[in-house]
């Protein structure tokens, strides 16, 4: 199996529309897709969602039909979506999940193969998928590379990095990747972005994964954009500045509709089963991080989005 371009755009063609309205992860990875997105095809920032709450503009809410939810993986039917968590427990992929762009899907992984989920991040997908080369800076690849940690995961998994690579062919691979597994590569990670990302307030927590020859963490920015503005801010434009991508306004006056997030054993959802479990808990959206993990978000309502209810 290879994924092809033209086919992608064929099965998701608001891939390549202009001027969409999205809704992205609230963290880093959420933060330089924006970016991207609004730079390459005019994309407009409504608001986040950080699998607890959604906040979003009046447009964003009006437009609900056709948010694109990025770096996010959602249930309702009407919910275009691009992101790259494994859903699918022994094959059977949920209704909902047929508008999703998501690479782990469309190669057919499931929970009982975790050795073989798509490694990188949903940026380097969005690269992929438009063929668009990053400029050769050591500053803009290691504010690619860092998303989802990817380098660490290109170190830790050789072998499934070169698989997604012949999966995702006609692309510079050995030019985004060059380096990456040396300690030359980790020390700027370590002493040159890491610092900045600190001095900017943009980091959170680390990673679990540790890198080869360093034992560097990767950092991690999950935030709120209740009182986090000025850092979302600094850090679209260091993209701007580095990537040359404008940086996408950011969205005001935001209303937030709260759910519920739970973390239950993969294997009770093997008893119930998928569909019953869905229904019953009114999933609005999910991910399996671990073979033996299941999380969810609910918000109370059944078979469609929270956004179609009424907001005060």
């Amino acid at each position: 199996m290879v994924f092809k371009q033209n086919e992608m755009f064929s099965k998701f063609p608001w891939l390549r529309e202009k001027n969409l309205s999205m809704i992205i992860s609230a963290d880093y990875d959420g933060l330089i897709c924006a970016s991207f997105l609004h730079h390459h095809l005019n994309w407009q920032l409504e608001g986040y969602y950080d699998l607890n709450t959604i906040w979003i503009t009046e447009k964003g809410i009006h437009e609900k039909q056709n948010l694109i939810w990025v770096d996010l993986n959602i249930l309702p039917k009407q919910g275009k979506a691009i992101g790259g968590h494994i859903v699918s427990i022994s094959g059977d992929v949920p209704p909902g999940f047929q508008s999703s762009c998501n690479p782990n899907i469309l190669a057919e992984i499931t929970a009982g193969e975790f050795q073989r989920k798509f490694p990188f991040s949903t940026l380097i997908y969005l690269l992929w998928l438009h063929n668009i080369e990053i400029k050769n800076d050591l500053l803009a690849r290691l504010l690619v590379l860092h998303s989802d940690a990817t380098w660490l995961k290109y170190q830790q998994y050789p072998e499934n990095s070169k698989y997604w690579e012949q999966l995702l062919p006609d692309y510079n691979w050995k030019g985004l990747f060059s380096g990456v597994n040396t300690k030359g590569f980790e020390r700027r990670m370590d002493e040159d972005l890491y610092p900045l990302f600190q001095s900017m307030q943009a980091v959170s927590g680390k990673s679990k994964l540790r890198s080869k020859h360093l034992n560097i963490c990767s950092k991690q920015f999950q935030f709120n954009p209740d009182w986090d503005e000025d850092i979302i801010l600094r850090l679209i434009n260091l993209f701007g500045n580095t990537l040359g991508w404008t940086p996408p306004p950011l969205p005001s006056t935001l209303k937030s509709i709260n759910g519920n997030r739970k973390k239950v054993p993969l294997a009770l959802i093997k008893e119930i089963g998928i569909s019953q479990f869905l229904k019953d808990n009114r999933v609005f959206s999910y991910a399996i991080p671990s073979p033996r993990i299941f999380n969810f978000t609910s918000f109370g309502t059944v078979n469609k989005s929270p956004l179609e209810k009424k907001h005060g």
